[in-house]
């Protein structure tokens, strides 16, 4: 929806790439889907949910055999993100790079992005370029 042409929306490691397509084939799913919700302690969290068809409003990245499908309310808050997957003696799992996230809590676990106008004219921008 709000992808520039020859860009994708998001992008994704290989680290992520291997544990999306082995999450899709253990559990027989078309991909996983990604958005945002209210909530958190900086006021926006994100969201990552098995999916078993794709919505036809869902932005669609593809890499390697990994799926993505963005939630369309959340289309303009993650372009430009990359998804990675770390896994640590202490946790392990998907790590959001956004460049739209103006600040974050302590814990991590939410954020607050740029003011909604800024962004869309952004995407607006960089539509045309």
């Amino acid at each position: 929806m709000f992808g520039v042409s020859e860009k994708a929306a998001v992008t994704m490691t290989a680290a992520a790439v291997g544990q999306i397509t082995k999450l899709m084939a253990r559990d027989g799913r078309a991909g996983l889907r990604i958005g945002v919700k209210k909530g958190g302690c900086a006021g926006m969290e994100y969201t990552m949910d098995y999916a078993d068809d794709v919505d036809p409003l869902d932005e669609v990245v593809e890499k390697d055999g990994a799926r993505i499908m963005i939630a369309p309310m959340a289309q303009m808050f993650l372009f430009g993100t990359e998804i990675d997957y770390e896994n640590s003696l202490l946790e392990s799992g998907f790590k959001f790079r956004n460049p739209n996230v103006e600040d974050a809590c302590g814990c991590g676990e939410s954020i607050k992005f740029r003011d909604i106008d800024q962004l869309s004219a952004e995407r607006e921008a960089g539509s045309r370029e």
